[in-house]
């Protein structure tokens, strides 16, 4: 596909899905990392697979933005994890500095570019990206909703001996805890998870995707998960430079849908060659408005923090 990714930050989020866009065929990634020699050495190792999979595309690595020039998305994989004895406040300031920085020196060499933040915490990094960049809010937003459903859908799926393609699983709210899963809105086979599943087995499906992110970090011991992110990162690149109008749960500037004002937040959302097109709506139970409330204020919560750390 005739299109340039930037992919800011080499590490195994970015680097993975620097290696699905190229395998996807467009036409020029951009690997960027602020460690000597490690976006070059992933970059080129990629580009040597090309002749393997019959793939004429480019990929090239630096520590220098000049590379990234014209990208037409930039997605921000950038950050630290937390580590031992480090505090929340820590964190949230380490990365949002980095976010700033890599946004303003991303926008410098591509202005028009639509912007995927991924780092974490993934709504307050997207609400800071947003706020740095000066852009329309539909050209700034995040992954973790796909990532989310993914999982909930995984669950569901070796839960019930059922394809995942018979599964539609929405999850609405902040990348966390807090996640709002919709049961009524997520379906088997178009029967709703309400009505498919036994209520304390769905209840435990929940539970485990809400901690599905700590359960794959406590297996690895080091690290957190890369594959699946990656893919849903690519996911979202691909409806846009299709200008598919797919509808997938992302982390969306909100301007009063769900009564939220002001805040990126987990929803389903059209995505197009624009950005965000269009923000989708659910008819919601009380619990699940109540819930989504919930985790709205959880968002806002680190929101506020970081704003004290500016």
């Amino acid at each position: 596909m005739n299109k340039k990714i930037a992919v800011i930050g080499a590490g195994n989020v970015g680097a993975t899905t620097a290696q699905r866009l190229f395998e996807k065929n467009y036409s020029e990634i951009a690997l960027i990392d602020i460690a000597e020699g490690l976006a070059e050495g992933k970059a080129l190792d990629i580009l040597q697979s090309g002749p393997i999979l019959g793939l004429d595309n480019n990929i090239i690595g630096s520590t220098n933005y000049n590379i990234t020039k014209d990208s037409d998305i930039v997605v921000i994989t950038s950050g630290v994890a937390r580590k031992p004895g480090m505090s929340r406040d820590d964190l949230l300031k380490i990365n949002m500095n980095i976010v700033s920085e890599v946004t303003e020196k991303s926008l410098n060499q591509s202005p028009d570019a639509l912007i995927i933040v991924v780092t974490n915490p993934l709504d307050a990094m997207a609400m800071k990206a947003y706020q740095v960049s000066g852009k329309k809010p539909n050209e700034v937003f995040g992954m973790a909703g796909v990532l989310d459903s993914a999982r909930f859908t995984t669950f569901i799926s070796k839960s019930e001996n059922i394809s995942v393609n018979s599964i539609s699983a929405n999850v609405l709210g902040g990348h966390g805890d807090t996640m709002v899963p919709l049961l009524n809105n997520s379906s088997i086979g178009g029967k709703s998870l309400n009505n498919s599943i036994e209520p304390n087995k769905l209840k435990s499906l929940v539970q485990r995707t809400k901690d599905g992110g700590a359960e794959i970090v406590n297996l690895l011991k080091t690290g957190s998960a890369f594959y699946a992110p990656s893919a849903s990162i690519v996911k979202m690149v691909d409806a846009i430079c299709s200008d598919s109008k797919t509808i997938l749960p992302t982390t969306a500037y909100l301007s009063g849908e769900y009564g939220i004002n002001d805040l990126y937040f987990g929803v389903s959302a059209k995505l197009g060659k624009s950005g965000i097109e269009e923000i989708i709506e659910y008819d919601l139970s009380e619990r699940e408005k109540n819930d989504l409330i919930q985790s709205a204020e959880a968002v806002k919560e680190t929101v506020d923090a970081m704003k004290k750390l500016s």
